[in-house]
């Protein structure tokens, strides 16, 4: 299965960018990525994600849509078409379907995306997932620091339903790791315009650079907006437009995933980790060998059709669930040299423990976004890892746990063999999982 990866606005752009760092190079399912922001200088922040794919919309935006959503929604019926014709620089008419990232309490990628979604269902005959974060309540109000200043240090600025993202130095195999579930700075993203324009920036389209004449790398920016105000209100108005046109909503809530006392930009590397994980583990083992991946065939493959068929079309929510656990994975050779080499054998019910473990972190431990486990309609669990740990048998009996949790009898399990790790890990989708408690008060408050 190939995805066609899209972020729209500040947050779903380096959630794009993260998804396209996470993506495997030996699984790969990330057929292209594209970025698509109102804001050049976020544009420009992003490292994954090739400069020809990245497109700054929205021309006429001069001083900021400052959380209007009204406004940010004339923007998107402005720009749809211009943003369509953008993904002809990729095979958008061969992907299995597309993945739009976005943060949903900004008027940037919330006024776009519904309009965007729509236009695809029109050209393609693909479903379109739409991957969106929730955003914290601590951002609708700024803490006081000691003195009253509600600027304080931990009241990092954030944006359309993430953190913001940032790269760190390449680690481990080369790959650089992207950090934050990006947060869309409404005020900061689209002001950021205002200042992008003065300093001479060129809009990033075709054939222009992303890169402003006199950019200075060294140049102070003005001290990032703390509160959005109009941020949950922007999330339940976006989830409305986009009920009937998306196939499901993939949701992250990153109140859910910051710790009491952490502020937002401290919390970013690791929430970046989580959702790429997450996003990986699931899409990634759609991608079996015959989309060009390596390594030994899972012995249940699940393809585009098990996805939809798990997803749904009917603009259904959808929670991941994910575990791991680390074990001895063996080189399949006696003396460590290639010679005379053995399967690797694995006791069995070391096997069963490690998959029952993971299952039930997946299952039962933090979701992206919280829900009563009866609730879900359908569910999917994915098992990768070893593949002499890969143990059917409780292969099937984490499917069946699922069934008993939720209820429903419309679970899909399989599995992903993963030669060279040494982690066993477990994906739990769950879909159709209304109502949702965080979700209804919000939808209450409004």
């Amino acid at each position: 299965m190939q995805l066609e990866v899209i972020g729209v606005g500040g947050a779903g752009c380096r959630i794009a960018d993260s998804i396209l760092d996470a993506d495997p190079a030996e699984h790969s399912f990330v057929g292209d990525a594209f970025a698509f922001d109102t804001d050049a200088r976020s544009l420009r922040a992003l490292s994954a994600i090739p400069d020809d794919h990245r497109h700054r919309y929205g021309g006429t935006v001069e001083n900021g849509l400052n959380g209007n959503l009204q406004r940010g929604d004339s923007v998107g019926e402005e720009s749809v078409d211009e943003l369509e014709r953008q993904l002809d620089r990729g095979q958008p008419s061969i992907a299995d379907a597309f993945l739009i990232a976005v943060g949903l309490g900004g008027a940037t990628g919330g006024g776009t995306v519904p309009h965007l979604v729509a236009t695809l269902q029109t050209m393609y005959d693909a479903p379109v997932y739409v991957l969106a974060t929730l955003p914290a309540e601590r951002e609708l109000e700024a803490p006081e620091s000691d003195d009253g200043d509600p600027r304080a240090p931990n009241a990092s600025g954030s944006g359309e339903g993430g953190v913001d993202g940032e790269r760190v130095p390449p680690a481990g195999d080369g790959r650089a790791e992207t950090h934050g579930i990006d947060d869309e700075r409404v005020e900061t993203n689209d002001t950021g315009d205002e200042r992008v324009e003065a300093a001479g920036t060129v809009g990033v389209g075709p054939g222009e650079s992303t890169r402003p004449p006199d950019d200075d790398p060294t140049e102070e920016l003005e001290p990032e907006p703390t509160t959005r105000p109009l941020a949950e209100e922007n999330a339940t108005r976006t989830l409305e437009r986009l009920e009937g046109l998306a196939n499901a909503i993939v949701c992250f809530d990153n109140e859910r995933w910051l710790k009491s006392a952490e502020g937002l930009l401290e919390g970013r590397d690791r929430l970046n980790r989580e959702l790429a994980a997450r996003v990986a583990a699931f899409f990634g083992a759609t991608a079996d060998a015959s989309d060009g991946g390596t390594g030994p065939d899972a012995e249940t493959v699940i393809d585009a059709n098990d996805v939809g068929r798990i997803l749904g079309d009917g603009t259904d929510l959808v929670t991941l669930g994910y575990g791991e656990q680390r074990v001895e994975a063996e080189s399949g050779s006696r003396f460590g040299l290639g010679l005379f080499a053995t399967e690797p054998s694995v006791d069995t019910a070391a096997a069963v423990s490690a998959i029952e473990t993971t299952v039930g972190k997946a299952l039962r431990g933090k979701l992206t976004l919280e829900c009563d486990r009866e609730h879900a309609d359908r569910g999917m669990l994915v098992v990768g890892g070893p593949p002499e740990w890969l143990n059917r048998r409780a292969i099937t009996d984490g499917r069946k746990t699922i069934e008993s949790a939720t209820g429903s009898v419309e679970i899909l399990g399989g599995d992903a063999p993963r030669p060279g790790t040494d982690l066993v890990y477990a994906v739990v989708v769950l879909a159709g999982i209304e109502p949702v408690e965080r979700l209804e008060e919000r939808r209450n408050e409004a």
